[in-house]
């Protein structure tokens, strides 16, 4: 096992880190893509050298050190070279959602002033393209995808070029410019802007987050030795690179030397953790909900002795897991009978997800409790985390020798954690930005006099200083009875139920809460079947989800499901009405942000129809 440890002062850039694992690991695995239905490697040879030839075209079309350079792709590995070999350049790198529509790319693009940018494929040109005339700092336009490079029109100014064109005009280029390339990496300093990273944008304009190589480097570094990442590890990216929080976790695995296995999409995300077995697992809360609820759902649905079998193994891990937490060790009884647990149920769980997972990190939104108590109950270390772009992003994290559920663990080395009067968290160390680019009044009331950044999320230490995110300061429900809701823990609540997909929850300027629920239609569907409500299964007609939504019985279940997963709340923060929603929420419909979060005012316009039905006069017992 490589027992390499990262030593704090040892390197300071981004191109310093990978200059680094090359010399140690020049043969090995650095990234796997799938084409043709087959695993494809890279080494860390090849990665290094073709982000050289990166460097070198990007410096002979005249890209100075802090010019900005867009990726806008979904993760593969181009995305990754292209990275590697702008901040060699010294150049900003400048990552774009590939989701994004062409007036939002327009906005990006024109607001750093980006004079290149290496895109995907022909839905991405076409977006460019359509936006070209409005871009005049824009000259040069890189398509990985060589055949959308062919099929492209001519564009004044714009200069369109394939993956393998660009690249062999740098491999001609190496000699030429090695003088030049090795003067911009010796020169680069920790304090040099290496990105800007745009926020998601839920309210208002995306403000573009300036980090620098310290930012990037400091928050890694410090992270590796805390999940003791080491070379032999892999894993299977599949969140955007886009996002910080994907961004951190691919530099960290160049640090150690680590293999990355690309996905190939979400909806295959499953089949891949079988293929590739990975031993790290990075994800949104999204994911590992849906882990959980597949579980469930696939022991309702095979019923009998292996569904009881099932509910006593997880009644039997959730007494392991409290006396753990309560004593630190089980009593012979209980250890016999969470060892029976694990070969007869929890192993089989674990296998679904390739079988080798030593640990999950889960971050970029809160983690319900009970999704968290599934994965310890299985046997999976799931390790909660809290941070945000302009913190590059990590502030706090479980690790796995200090980890406790229902928090997102103690404040990360390095890294200060202060709550404010009004229980906002204040974050002050090496990871908070430069600040926003070109945007100075917002910075000052990001940052204020002191170097503390306020985050917009309310917060509290417990006794050991683990610290609980409760909810986000610009989210908290404030009811026309003056009472204050945090809507967080009821729609983390809800969606423990094997019947609820999605809950948003409602009640601002309104006499009491109610929520949008999106059922989970395939645990819904199998209930409905098995109720009559539906034809039987194997008829193989289409479900139509928008009438069954409205079947009588189906709104009991939900009613009865919500009211036993908000058993606990306040009364004025339960839930007195709500809307069943025939489809889930999505990033592409716009309502979900490119981490899963909610664009709650994108949600409560499109639906303020049923909304308005809600909290018409006599619709409702209030209260």
């Amino acid at each position: 096992m490589d027992t390499f440890r990262y030593h704090v002062r040892m390197l300071e850039t981004i191109p310093a880190v990978f200059d680094h694992t090359l010399a140690r690991h020049p043969d090995k695995t650095a990234l796997v893509r799938k084409r043709e239905g087959r695993w494809e490697p890279i080494s860390y040879a090849q990665f290094y050298h073709d982000a050289e030839r990166v460097t070198a075209r990007l410096i002979d079309l005249g890209i100075a050190k802090g010019d900005r350079v867009a990726i806008l792709s979904e993760n593969r590995p181009e995305w990754v070279m292209s990275d590697q070999g702008i901040l060699a350049a010294a150049a900003v790198d400048v990552p774009i959602y590939p989701t994004l529509s062409a007036p939002q790319i327009r906005y990006v693009l024109d607001n750093c002033g980006a004079k290149a940018i290496l895109l995907s494929r022909d839905v991405h040109l076409n977006k460019v393209l359509e936006i070209a005339a409005d871009l005049p700092e824009l000259r040069h336009v890189v398509v990985f995808d060589e055949a959308a490079a062919a099929a492209a029109p001519e564009v004044d100014r714009l200069t369109v070029v394939g993956w393998s064109e660009f690249i062999a005009a740098g491999d001609r280029l190496l000699e030429s410019t090695a003088d030049e390339r090795k003067r911009r990496k010796d020169q680069l300093a920790a304090d040099d802007l290496a990105s800007l990273i745009y926020t998601s944008g839920t309210t208002g304009d995306p403000k573009g987050v300036m980090l620098t190589h310290r930012n990037l480097v400091s928050n890694h570094q410090t992270i590796l030795p805390l999940i003791s990442l080491v070379s032999e590890d892999s894993c299977l990216s599949f969140l955007p690179l886009s996002h910080v929080f994907e961004r951190v976790a691919y530099n960290a695995f160049v640090a150690a030397g680590a293999t990355i296995y690309y996905a190939e999409n979400i909806d295959a995300l499953a089949a891949n953790l079988l293929e590739v077995k990975p031993t790290v697992l990075v994800s949104v809360p999204r994911v590992f909900e849906k882990i959980r609820a597949r579980a469930y759902d696939a022991m309702a649905k095979t019923g009998g002795i292996k569904a009881r079998l099932f509910d006593w193994a997880m009644e039997a891990g959730r007494r392991a897991l409290v006396d753990r937490e309560t004593f630190g060790s089980l009593p012979p009884i209980q250890a016999i009978q969470r060892l029976l647990a694990d070969r007869l149920v929890f192993g089989k769980i674990r296998e679904r997800t390739g079988g080798n997972l030593r640990v999950a990190v889960c971050g970029g939104a809160p983690l319900s409790r009970p999704v968290a108590e599934f994965f310890e109950i299985v046997g999976i270390t799931l390790l909660e985390g809290y941070g945000m772009t302009e913190s590059s992003p990590v502030i706090a994290c479980n690790v796995p020798d200090a980890r406790r559920l229902g928090t997102v663990g103690r404040p990360i080395p390095g890294v200060e954690v202060s709550i404010g009067d009004d229980g906002e968290i204040l974050c002050r160390g090496p990871n908070v930005m430069q600040g926003y680019f070109n945007m100075p009044d917002a910075t000052q009331q990001a940052i204020d006099g002191d170097g503390w950044l306020h985050t917009g999320d309310i917060g509290e230490f417990d006794g050991d200083g683990f610290l609980k995110i409760t909810d986000r300061k610009k989210e908290i429900l404030v009811m026309s009875n003056g009472k204050n809701v945090a809507p967080a823990p009821i729609e983390n609540g809800l969606i423990t139920s094997r019947f609820i997909a999605q809950a948003v929850v409602i009640g601002d300027n309104r006499n009491f809460i109610s929520a949008l629920i999106v059922p989970n239609f395939e645990s819904l569907e199998h209930w409905a079947h098995a109720e009559g409500l539906l034809p039987p299964a194997t008829s193989g007609d289409p479900v139509d989800r928008p009438s069954l939504i409205q079947n009588p019985k189906v709104k009991a279940l939900i009613r009865s499901e919500i009211d036993h997963h908000s058993a606990d709340l306040a009364k004025f923060e339960t839930i007195k009405e709500f809307a069943l929603l025939p489809a889930e929420l999505t990033q592409e419909n716009g309502e979900l942000t490119p981490t899963l979060k909610f664009k709650r005012r994108v949600i409560l316009e499109r639906y303020r129809d049923l909304i308005d039905a809600i909290y018409a006069p006599g619709a409702a017992a209030r209260s």
